[in-house]
């Protein structure tokens, strides 16, 4: 989440937060410490939209009761027609992607984070998309190694004011390491620690 692109994000900026897994957890607790003024979550799970409110979401949109159009629309009416600010993309599944660019205001940044392996292409509109909204893309592949301690400094800061340590939602033994992975796609998960000292 040292990838949040802080030269880039204002005070106040609105931020939709698409896939609410662990990776867009911190970055709906991110853009809350950085002072977002609406954060807009946007998921399959309630479990992980629950989870992101009490994170610092205002408002959450499960993807499985809405069609795109209901999504566009309530994004637009939270901004008063303007689009977002800011969306990020931690779904992880290519669709996503035209879904962020549509949510965008102009000038509007995506930041694409959730397909950090080939998961195939998508099909976009370089003019509607792209060019007729002057808007700006950061790919986020994985962060350098030099960032892993600021990030560490900025959660120790925050631990009082968010609940970080729920991050980790179930504990496993090595030998159940099967169980583990199953656990960790499921929808009432977030992360899950495979623990070898554990019984």
């Amino acid at each position: 989440v040292s990838a949040f692109p802080n030269e880039s994000f204002r005070f106040d900026d609105t931020v939709v937060v698409l896939g609410v897994g662990p990776l867009g957890m911190c970055f709906v607790t991110k853009a809350r410490m950085l002072g977002a003024g609406m954060i807009i979550a946007v998921d399959l799970s309630d479990y992980r939209l629950n989870f992101a409110k009490r994170l610092g979401a205002d408002h959450a949109l499960n993807a499985a009761h809405t069609t795109l159009s209901e999504r566009l629309t309530a994004v637009r009416d939270l901004t008063h027609g303007r689009g977002a600010d800011v969306v990020v993309e931690c779904a992880g599944v290519p669709a996503a992607i035209p879904e962020a660019l549509d949510m965008l205001r102009l000038g509007g940044l995506l930041v694409e984070a959730g397909n950090f392996s080939d998961l195939g292409d998508v099909a976009i509109n370089p003019h509607r998309h792209l060019c007729s909204k002057n808007v700006r893309i950061l790919g986020v592949g994985g962060e350098e190694p030099a960032a892993y301690a600021p990030s560490m400094r900025q959660m120790a800061r925050y631990m009082r004011h968010y609940p970080l340590a729920d991050f980790v939602t179930h504990r496993f033994a090595l030998h159940d390491v099967d169980a583990a992975m199953k656990q960790s796609i499921a929808p009432d998960s977030m992360k899950v620690v495979i623990d070898p000292w554990r019984n």
